[in-house]
């Protein structure tokens, strides 16, 4: 089994386990679509940010720990921010370097998302909002959901990330676009291009897979 496969495999476990206030989500019960979010976002990451993560996984669910639920609690700050306060003191307490290291990692990803919006509108438009400020109750945006994934890295993992992040940087790629890209082809689209061509326009009903993207992205 490839690290992915086994980060996949554990996640998917512990999404399972996730506790909604409405109860399961219908999405709990979508492994294909949940295989393809995490898998196009873990294939662009390299292979130190792979283990380090595994590790934080491994380490976690020994402890009992199921850091999917942190996820989604840490989204809370910005999407329910009174229920937050009640529970936060139970969360894992970040540094500040840990802090930081979120902050400049975020700032970089929306420069990054914003790219994405501008070349391929109508993928972006099926995809999640852009800034936390856009956040509602039940709709979560991509800074405040990379935010509530962050927060449950360790030190080290996020140390690991933040160095990948700079390497696309100095490479001049763009790990956001990367990841729509790697969804699109595992959707079966040629590349991003295509996909963006097989939507209209913005008003019209996009293609149930195209529809998917905003589990995640």
């Amino acid at each position: 089994m490839t690290n992915i496969e086994a980060i996949i495999s554990i996640e998917w476990s512990l999404f399972n386990k996730v506790q909604g206030e409405d109860g399961r989500a219908s999405c709990q019960d979508d492994y294909g679509t949940f295989e393809i979010m995490r898998k196009s976002q873990f294939l662009c990451w390299d292979t130190a940010t792979l283990d380090s993560y595994l590790n934080d996984l491994q380490i976690a669910r020994r402890d009992g720990r199921n850091l999917i639920q942190e996820k989604y609690a840490r989204m809370m700050v910005s999407t329910a921010p009174e229920q937050y306060a009640s529970f936060a003191h139970t969360l894992p307490v970040l540094s500040c370097a840990q802090r930081m290291t979120i902050e400049g990692i975020v700032a970089q990803q929306l420069v990054w998302r914003d790219v994405f919006a501008v070349k391929y509108p109508r993928l972006s438009s099926l995809s999640r909002l852009i800034r936390s400020e856009e956040d509602r109750p039940h709709e979560t945006s991509f800074e405040t959901y990379l935010c509530g994934e962050l927060g449950t890295y360790s030190a080290e993992t996020l140390q690991c990330y933040a160095k990948m992040i700079d390497h696309y940087v100095i490479a001049g790629k763009n790990i956001t676009m990367a990841a729509m890209g790697q969804t699109a082809l595992l959707y079966g689209y040629r590349d991003l291009a295509a996909a963006e061509e097989k939507l209209p326009g913005a008003q019209e009903p996009a293609r149930d897979d195209l529809a998917r993207l905003r589990v995640s992205h």
